[in-house]
């Protein structure tokens, strides 16, 4: 589930109008292989100066900076196996893309800010969450395309700050083309934020098909579903450790009468508040469950350290008034809290590349003045 802070609207990409893609439901293969001939492979590209960014005082990690989107609201983006290609979201209303839809592009290309990325997704209803399948040559995401084609409504003004939590989304495989393969949940209900084993043969994503958010996991053919989770709260944002065995993920968890009642009010109109989040990990057999941080505020998007030792997550806790998200790094028996960015006042969605040599983030630094949300790739050092 791509979820932002308000300040995160759309500013100009150079994108022409979404158009709808075909699905094909005959096919019988979760992710069929495409031929390679069927798929324009793109040149090595030259990476252009104006995308090269100098870090931030004190982001020591960051041994090279590339910007990769240039407007609008560009998130989620996430890594091919191969580490060639990214998936990620983007809206942008000003130029035909009134919610976020999915796009996927070999990286150093989204380094030219002429490049159009492909659209995958439908170019209807809203999308989120998209990550590559173990073939390289698939993308799994969540849209509520088959439950309006319109973008649906985003929940008006309470006084506070509220992420929706769509009934209508599902979760579906496509092709690089665009063409849907597989459905993989078809249950009433949310179903969305969902993300691939390593070894391709587990998907874990967030459902309230048990009454409230919980983790789920089922193999890459939809089949197979054991719940993970059981606390009351937001369970979601779940990524696997490089060694397949473990999730960490981001949740709610409210304790005093007045939360509980608070996060049950908001779920039965479809809404969670995201502001006060802690990262656990978990066994993908739903045992070892295990509080990481206790930081306060909103502590999200963590993502694992190629070693396995360590999470990379976005969090709030250091602000004064709620929107400084940094990226900060923290072993996995929650000691050893390092900050990794220092620029702007939002910085999330981190993931490294699989052979650990970037990390891939979203921020919005550079936007010019404006609400702009950007992709950047940091050539990473330990």
């Amino acid at each position: 589930m791509k979820r932002r802070i308000p300040l995160m609207l759309a500013a100009a990409v150079l994108m022409s109008s979404c158009f709808i893609r075909k699905q094909d439901a005959q096919m019988q293969d979760p992710y069929p292989f495409i031929p390679p001939t069927q798929l324009i492979e793109a040149a090595e590209p030259a990476i252009p100066e104006y995308s090269k960014r100098t870090p931030a005082t004190g982001e020591t990690h960051f041994k090279a900076l590339y910007q990769l989107s240039y407007g609008g609201d560009n998130a989620e983006a996430y890594w091919s196996p191969d580490g060639k290609r990214l998936t990620f979201q983007r809206s942008d209303a000003a130029h035909g893309i009134p919610c976020d839809r999915i796009f996927s592009a070999p990286w150093e290309q989204l380094t030219d800010s002429n490049y159009l990325p492909e659209l995958v997704s439908t170019g209807l209803g809203r999308t989120t969450c998209s990550y590559f399948m173990p073939d390289g040559k698939h993308i799994l995401y969540a849209s509520t395309h088959e439950g309006g084609h319109t973008c649906p409504p985003v929940p008006g003004s309470t006084g506070a700050y509220v992420w929706p939590v769509y009934s209508s989304y599902d979760i579906y495989i496509a092709d690089l083309k665009g063409n849907i393969t597989r459905q993989l949940t078809k249950e009433p209900g949310y179903d969305a934020e969902a993300t691939v084993s390593p070894d391709g043969k587990h998907i874990v994503f967030t459902s309230d098909r048990s009454g409230d958010l919980e983790l789920w996991i089922m193999d890459t053919a939809g089949q197979n579903l054991k719940q993970l989770t059981n606390g009351l709260g937001y369970d979601g944002g779940a990524f696997f450790s490089p060694d397949g065995k473990k999730l960490v993920f981001r949740s709610s968890r409210p304790k005093t009468d007045e939360e509980i009642a608070r996060y049950k009010e908001l779920l039965s109109k479809g809404q969670v508040e995201p502001t006060r989040m802690e990262l656990y990990t978990v066994n993908i057999d739903g045992s070892d469950l295990q509080q990481i941080t206790s930081l306060g505020k909103a502590n999200w998007a963590p993502f694992f350290h190629p070693s396995g030792k360590k999470i990379i997550f976005s969090s709030n806790h250091k602000s004064q008034r709620g929107y400084d998200f940094q990226l900060y790094m923290i072993n996995t028996d929650g000691t050893g809290l390092e900050q990794i960015t220092y620029e702007s006042i939002f910085n999330a969605f981190p993931m490294f590349s699989p052979d650990g040599k970037y990390l891939v983030f979203s921020s919005n630094r550079n936007n010019g003045g404006t609400r702009a949300t950007n992709i950047f790739v940091a050539e990473w050092q330990d």
